[in-house]
């Protein structure tokens, strides 16, 4: 039995931002006992979300959907002050559909959005068939609550200045934000060196953009006459 000695700085600063929106996506909050848990399969984001809050505690191996493979990394610990401030911002006990908003200062949610793409978030890239030499990629948030995707949605909008649309799935919601939204999400997210993040999803997208970007500077050469295309 952990004893409720865990105290979390809850003073706002991109840390905590950033740990409160992996919380928000992939955490879990117990009313009964004010205890904590966060799983992933990967062992780096489970010491990126220790480090936010200088938490000491431990993870151990365990498993999911009553199967006996213990593939998930798994942090628990009780902390009644951080549990009660988590609730006051908006993220509670059985969050996953019923999550609704929350309350992240204007300054630190791009912090806030990259635990969420940390945690739920997806990129994917593509080729669009009606151009040949249109390489295509999206960024997306994905939730299970609808009331949470709309609010995200508009928080975005209004902070970032990009649109996005919603796409239903089986029982998630994922907002996707085409070529040049998820470049300034991009942006905006990693805005400076030393953040915390997940180094294999920030690579995704660093080099689907790279790659971009060497295309168009293919073809400006094409056009030009500089080079001949092969």
């Amino acid at each position: 039995m952990h004893r409720l000695v865990n105290i979390i700085d809850t003073k706002w600063r991109p840390e905590l931002a950033y740990a409160i929106g992996l919380i928000a996506s992939d955490g879990n909050l117990r009313k009964d006992n004010k205890g904590i848990c966060f799983v992933s399969k990967d062992r780096e984001l489970i010491d990126r979300f220790r480090e936010s809050i200088s938490l000491k505690k431990e993870p151990y191996r365990s498993g999911r959907g009553g199967t006996k493979k213990k593939n998930y990394w798994t942090v628990q610990f009780k902390s009644r002050n951080f549990h009660d401030f988590l609730v006051s911002v908006g993220v509670t006990p059985k969050k996953s559909k019923t999550i609704k908003a929350v309350q992240v200062p204007n300054s630190y949610f791009a912090d806030f959005l990259r635990g969420l793409y940390d945690g739920d978030g997806t990129f994917w890239t593509t080729w669009d068939k009606r151009w040949p030499q249109s390489f295509v990629y999206y960024l997306g948030f994905s939730t299970a609550s609808p009331y949470f995707v709309r609010w995200l949605k508009k928080r975005i909008a209004d902070q970032f200045k990009v649109k996005g649309y919603i796409h239903n799935g089986d029982g998630v919601f994922t907002i996707r934000y085409v070529k040049g939204d998820s470049r300034k999400l991009f942006k905006a997210m990693y805005y400076r060196k030393g953040l915390l993040y997940l180094s294999r999803k920030y690579l995704k997208i660093k080099e689907a953009i790279d790659y971009d970007e060497r295309l168009k500077d293919i073809r400006i050469q094409q056009r030009s006459g500089t080079i001949v295309a092969s």
